[in-house]
């Protein structure tokens, strides 16, 4: 279970602003660092829908797949994120996800 002071917050922030990317975004990775991955997948597709050119959502929810040995959703993940990087103009975000699709395809 995520620790619940900091998720209460980003909980609360959400019902304040329910289309905020970053505070969705948050809240997966509270999932994720709790290795909560299934549900934090969740709220990457919902932070993704919220921003679909931040290529960074994309790569969180590629590691997510990844820990659930879902490879193959993992490295489409990494193109969709390819794709959004571009779009944003995030060159830092592209350059990450091309290594991490390089260590995936590995």
């Amino acid at each position: 279970m995520p620790e619940s002071d900091r998720l209460n917050r980003l909980l609360k922030m959400l019902d304040a602003e329910p289309g905020d990317a970053f505070c969705l975004y948050g809240i997966a990775q509270e999932h994720a660092k709790a290795g909560e991955h299934d549900v934090a997948l969740g709220w990457y597709d919902r932070a993704i829908t919220a921003d679909p050119d931040d290529g960074y959502l994309h790569f969180h929810k590629a590691r997510s797949l990844e820990s659930l040995d879902r490879m193959e959703e993992a490295l489409k993940t990494v193109d969709a994120g390819l794709e959004a990087a571009r779009r944003g103009g995030d060159a830092h975000a592209q350059s990450e996800l091309e290594a991490l699709r390089m260590e995936l395809d590995g």
